[in-house]
């Protein structure tokens, strides 16, 4: 007597809103790094003064608005989950641009290796720096999110829950990066240390600047987008 042939199980289905907000995130956390080379220049501000930040933080503010609102519609381990699988973007993007600066020779008539070795590579350390604030202050930003939210995992005020959360996170985020980076590091020209309070208080205070400005509107955004996109699609 045969056996009949096993069910075959049913497809893993994924929401599309955390299909699209997976998309992005991955390609954000590497360009995150790409964008921070370049000092941004915020201008003059009434208190704090001028203001200088580098360029990555809107591409990781985009990931702290994409991870609170993952959070929101599909919940916090499903938030915590992709926070995670954003290592695998960033270490592989790391690995590509030391074999590409480091083992890989330019071409005899390509003059810009110097340029790009500068611009792009990393020491180990910094490297470190960036996994560790990178892990550190997006989990918390999850934490903090998902806690503001009650036990339901939804609450009201949505634009400020995600706006505290971020102001924490970036904070813990400077913090971590810039102690790592440069504790104990003397400044090649003036042989003094490099001012790691300072640097890390004008971070902060720009990075805040930008979190108020930008993340409770981006924040009420992909969570209407991400509803959209996950409602039941009329037949016509």
């Amino acid at each position: 007597m045969e056996r009949p042939a096993p069910t075959p199980a049913a497809p893993r289905t994924i929401p599309l809103s955390l299909f699209a907000a997976s998309l992005l995130y991955g390609g954000l956390c590497v360009l995150a790094g790409v964008l921070g080379t370049k000092i941004a220049d915020l201008g003059q501000w009434p208190v704090v003064g001028h203001l200088a930040v580098e360029s990555g933080i809107f591409a990781f503010l985009t990931l702290v608005v994409l991870a609170s609102a993952t959070a929101e519609l599909h919940g916090t381990a499903t938030a915590n989950r992709l926070v995670r699988l954003g290592f695998v973007p960033l270490i592989v993007s790391m690995l590509l641009l030391m074999l590409v600066i480091h083992v890989v020779p330019p071409a005899p008539f390509w003059h810009d290796q110097e340029a790009f070795a500068r611009l792009l590579g990393q020491g180990a350390r910094m490297q470190l720096a960036g996994l560790v604030s990178y892990g550190t202050s997006q989990t918390l930003n999850v934490a903090v999110f998902a806690r503001l939210a009650g036990r339901g995992g939804h609450g009201s005020a949505l634009w400020l829950r995600a706006w505290i959360a971020s102001l924490l996170s970036q904070a813990v985020d400077t913090m971590l990066f810039i102690t790592i980076s440069f504790a104990g590091v003397h400044d090649a020209a003036t042989g003094q240390p490099i001012p790691i309070l300072t640097l890390m208080t004008g971070q902060i205070i720009a990075k805040m600047l930008l979190s108020t400005l930008m993340v409770p509107v981006l924040i009420q955004l992909a969570v209407l987008l991400g509803r959209k996109l996950d409602a039941p699609c009329e037949n016509v």
